[in-house]
């Protein structure tokens, strides 16, 4: 136990850790949120901020022997900030059709610089974001290694934990609250000054870089909404009447008239609304009750409201698009009786209801982001897998059916919705193409529409068994609608080589042991980074397994963050005060890797909240507290704090480009992964013995 006086000597720097570690939690967060407002691709790849941020981290810790550069961090913003905004009036396209990216440039005009290809953008942006936390990652490091000399280890990363779980609660409020970018980059000058020492000049330095960021970033917005997932802005459709919400300044929606009484009125949207009611002109009877998913801003609602329909059920993940629904829309749809909004997950609601319905239609729903900073699966993806529409088709009345609206871009895309639909109900889909504008495809579905099937029954079967078995159909753990079969594409692979490049190179850079001793046994200390890869990737396979359970919601994702660095904290802190037998966490941390591999998402989700709940817990919690305990056993014992926290974060790095290669063998098999680089890990400790390595450490990535 440290004295007293050794407890004051580290108050101040215990504080200065605190509030680094906010801001880089924070300042991360919010990166994440406002970037992808200004460069429309970015928002397909929000995992680049998370791994450009573990990167410069990561540098900014092995460079703890240099010349302190805080001054750096508001410069490197200022650059970031005005590099981001002058890319938001350039229009960059994505040549690869099979990258399926919605990059719809709405808000520019004719004029505007096109340039073709993805990966200038997505590489500037990963250098920069890298950039503004490098400082960050060399203050850190210079705060643990103090405690590690003064006092103990385990208790800085105790206060690296606490400040990053702060970081996430703050945020999560701010995101509760619908604010604004500018109102983030505000907050985050509160620990900037609160970390900047020394002379006045400093101070104003410090306090003139940061107020350049917040009004630069309050120059930028391109919304005057701003919900949990996107900036949106509404305005009148430029050639038809009607509204547009563009979300990140691409066209997202547009709430239009849709009521068959208006069509000799305006025949601007006859197209449209021809496509929305042809499901229900197949129909023998009018359907009395039934469920909408991705309602958005009201344009399914009112086509039911128009048919005639009784009762509706309306869910819709995004509140504020809700809210400008209920406003905006021509025909008033969420003023009606009949209509009962939930705002959540489909996946969820699917999950907890126990409604029947004589129709089921999934809206337009497919999305223009990602599920989390931690994932490549997009926020619509569980929605289009066979295990979704199994449970929606488990909601169905004998009789019912099942309609689906949909921009099909590619010809596999449309397979594999025929598939799924095909493999749930036993029989192929209805399917109308046509130029509807907002959707081309309307698949129908079940027996309610059997009666429009003129297949010869031999024929659709032998139809039904080719896309089942020969099709890579969507499911929970390969949730990719938009990928044509379970492979890395060129543009994937090119991507993990320039970052892996990029994080070579930068280390060879700022840490002289490594550059001179690149290939000599002790220039990497290979058991803690590995530890910092697998802890990446069980965080991915939880954030996203979580995400289903529960609801791809934004609340959900933060108690998830939350939770991870909850359990992380209590387990370094109980290895402080106490200790737990290594070889008892090992043993606890594969063998409950090996259940969440083998037990599948699928079996927590129960109808009770609290076994659910519980269930959750016992299955998130456990590896993350065996993993923290086994951390703690090695990272007291490292020479050097400050090089362990960067070569950890080196190690999440690559965890994070490992994680892309879910799109080639499943979420799943991230566990497998994450125990083999746990067992290298324990067997370089083993061949050790009870001798450290050396001067170069790391930590596991306890947080996001």
């Amino acid at each position: 136990m440290e004295s007293s006086s050794t407890g004051k000597t580290l108050s101040r720097p215990g504080l200065e850790l605190v509030a680094a570690s906010f801001a880089v939690l924070f300042q991360e967060l919010a990166l994440i949120r406002w970037i992808p407002t200004q460069v429309r691709v970015a928002a397909y790849f929000p995992n680049l901020v998370l791994l450009a941020a573990f990167l410069g981290l990561g540098l900014g810790a092995l460079s703890v022997r240099r010349k302190p550069f805080l001054w750096f961090w508001p410069v490197s913003l200022i650059v970031l900030a005005g590099v981001t905004m002058a890319m938001s009036g350039v229009a960059f396209t994505a040549t690869s059709a099979s990258e399926h990216l919605w990059l719809l440039y709405y808000d520019l005009g004719p004029d505007a610089p096109l340039v073709e290809g993805v990966r200038l953008p997505i590489v500037a942006l990963f250098v920069m974001v890298a950039a503004t936390f490098a400082p960050l990652g060399q203050y850190v490091g210079e705060r643990l290694d103090l405690f590690r000399v003064r006092s103990n280890a385990l208790w800085g990363y105790s206060l690296d934990l606490a400040g990053s779980l702060a970081g996430v609660i703050i945020f999560a409020i701010a995101s509760f609250l619908h604010t604004p970018p500018v109102v983030w980059f505000a907050i985050l000058t509160v620990p900037a000054l609160a970390l900047v020492q020394g002379r006045l000049m400093r101070r104003v330095f410090f306090a003139a870089g940061f107020v350049v960021v917040v009004v630069g970033v309050h120059a930028s917005v391109k919304g005057e909404l701003f919900s949990p997932y996107y900036a949106l802005s509404v305005g009148k459709l430029t050639d038809k009447p009607g509204f547009a919400i563009m979300a990140n300044g691409s066209l997202h929606q547009a709430p239009i008239d849709l009521a068959n009484a208006t069509v000799a009125a305006n025949e601007a949207h006859s197209a449209v609304r021809t496509g929305y009611h042809r499901p229900y002109g197949l129909l023998e009877s009018v359907p009395r009750k039934i469920l909408i998913l991705g309602a958005g801003s009201g344009n399914d609602i009112a086509v039911a409201l128009d048919e005639g329909v009784e009762i509706i059920h309306a869910v819709e993940i995004d509140p504020v698009i809700l809210d400008i629904g209920r406003k905006i829309h021509p025909n008033r749809p969420f003023d009606s009786p009949n209509v009962t909004v939930f705002n959540t997950d489909a996946r969820t609601y699917l999950n907890d209801t126990d409604e029947v319905y004589d129709l089921i239609v999934f809206g337009t729903l497919d999305s223009m982001t990602r599920l989390s900073a931690l994932s490549n699966v997009r926020l619509d993806n569980f929605v289009y897998t066979k295990e979704s529409i199994d449970a929606a088709r488990a909601r169905l009345a004998p009789d019912g059916g099942m309609v689906l609206y949909f921009m099909v871009g590619e010809e596999y895309i449309r397979q594999h919705l025929m598939g799924m639909l095909g493999a749930s109900f036993g029989d192929l889909p209805v399917i109308e193409i046509g130029g509807y504008q907002l959707f081309n495809t309307i698949y129908m579905a079940g027996p309610a529409f059997a009666s429009q099937k003129t297949m010869d029954p031999a024929v659709e079967s032998a139809m039904i068994e080719e896309l089942t078995t020969r099709q890579w159909l969507p499911s929970d753990d390969w949730p990719y609608l938009y990928l044509p079969r379970p492979a890395l594409s060129g543009f994937y692979i090119s991507l993990m080589l320039i970052f892996t490049t990029l994080a070579v190179v930068g280390v060879m850079w700022v840490s002289p042991e490594v550059r001179k001793a690149a290939l000599s046994r002790g220039a990497i200390d290979w058991e803690m980074f590995l530890y910092g890869a697998a802890f990446l990737l069980i965080e991915t396979k939880f954030v996203t397994a979580i995400n289903l359970v529960w609801g791809a919601t934004w609340l959900t994702s933060a108690v998830v963050f939350g939770s991870i660095l909850l359990t992380v904290l209590l387990g370094t802190l109980l290895m402080a005060v106490t200790s737990v037998p290594w070889r008892v966490a090992a043993v606890g941390l594969i063998v409950s890797l090996l259940v969440t591999y083998l037990v599948p998402v699928g079996a927590l989700i129960e109808r009770g909240t609290a076994l659910r709940l519980l269930l959750s817990v016992a299955y998130v919690g456990t590896p993350v507290f065996f993993a923290s305990i086994c951390f703690a056993h090695r990272f007291k014992t490292r020479a050097h704090a400050d090089l362990a926290f960067g070569w950890n974060l080196l190690g999440a790095v690559v965890g994070g480009l490992t994680e892309f290669l879910s799109m080639s063998v499943g979420l799943k098999a991230l566990s497998l992964i994450a125990v083999v680089a746990y067992l290298v890990a324990f067997l370089l400790y083993e061949r050790e013995g009870s001798r450290d390595s050396g001067a170069i450490g790391g930590q596991p990535s306890g947080g996001p």
